[in-house]
């Protein structure tokens, strides 16, 4: 079974690769416009592919691999029509991500970014205006992998931990679960609320003046999973209300250089850096072998996504 791999995960793991059965060809995706010799693999690991080659014409291919969690670059309709599994890599980034949100909101009630104002100043100055994070109520909005890892972490700094999913169902480490129709129950009682929710066509927007209206005054809000969950342009007319805002997604990135949101005090923005860890390939590729094992043995990956249309 040939396997075309867009992504190098070192001599160690594609030897194990090579060991299940396959024949591996090793191509950056920079590549492959450059080759004609991809068009009759049987397995395709890859990130964003799909816009180098002409995918009609893979003719063998049954079984596509992603990099990523989400999966808006994939050819949807032509994966469906002809059956083709697809997998993505839905825990391999949820540690990373869970602790940079431990320390986004740590950064907040720490007033980190005026400390390193003043570093950089050369001034030594007490700031007495320090909160805690013991005792405050954090909520998820997406109760998934990277919520469940946070949750987890925070529940060390004696949280409560509140959770947003579509049924209200209880999830592990989650003191209380909310129905995504029972939004607003959840905004207007957390000192802390992380949006965590898929780019779907029912959270386009969702946070929004509505939604920033309700929120608590000198809350803090992050948006850390999909930059469409949020109206930038209502959140620049509230921002003030809140003690912080954390964004590392927005909608179109990078974020307009003409933004408000880059000149307030109170927001930190960074380049949808949160996923980065220096054990993101180890993870991957653990991912990888898994599934690719199962589909050779068996014929079906170990897991893939059930209903692709459904957005994540």
């Amino acid at each position: 079974m040939k396997i075309l791999i867009n992504r190098n995960l070192g001599k160690e793991k594609m030897k194990a690769i090579e060991d299940l059965g396959y024949e591996i060809l090793h191509i950056p995706e920079k590549n492959l416009k450059e080759n004609d010799d991809i068009y009759d693999i049987d397995v395709w690991f890859t990130y964003y592919g799909f816009e180098k080659v002409d995918i009609s014409k893979m003719k063998n291919l049954k079984y596509i691999h992603l990099t990523s969690t989400g999966y808006d670059q994939v050819p949807i309709d032509y994966i469906l029509d002809n059956n083709i599994y697809l997998s993505n890599n839905t825990t391999g980034y949820a540690i990373p991500m869970a602790e940079s949100i431990v320390m986004y909101i740590l950064e907040v009630y720490k007033n980190a970014k005026t400390m390193f104002e003043n570093q950089k100043e050369h001034k030594w100055k007490i700031d007495m205006s320090f909160g805690e994070l013991a005792g405050k109520k954090v909520g998820f909005l997406g109760t998934g992998n990277i919520a469940k890892e946070a949750a987890k972490r925070l529940k060390a700094f004696d949280c409560k931990i509140w959770g947003l999913n579509t049924n209200g169902r209880d999830v592990e480490n989650f003191d209380k679960c909310y129905s995504t129709d029972n939004i607003n129950d959840l905004l207007k009682e957390c000192d802390v609320v992380v949006g965590l929710m898929p780019a779907t066509n029912k959270t386009n927007g969702l946070i929004n003046k509505e939604k920033f209206e309700i929120m608590k005054e000198n809350s803090i809000f992050l948006n850390i999973g999909r930059g469409n969950l949020v109206n930038l342009k209502d959140l620049e007319k509230y921002v003030d209300k809140f003690r912080g805002v954390v964004l590392d997604v927005v909608e179109n990135e990078p974020l307009d250089e003409n933004s408000s949101l880059w000149d307030s005090k109170n927001v930190i923005i960074t380049p949808h850096n949160s996923w980065v860890s220096d054990q993101n390939l180890n993870r991957l590729g653990e991912r990888l072998y898994d599934n690719l094992k199962n589909y050779m043995e068996k014929g079906i990956p170990k897991t893939y996504i059930k209903d692709i249309k459904r957005g994540y």
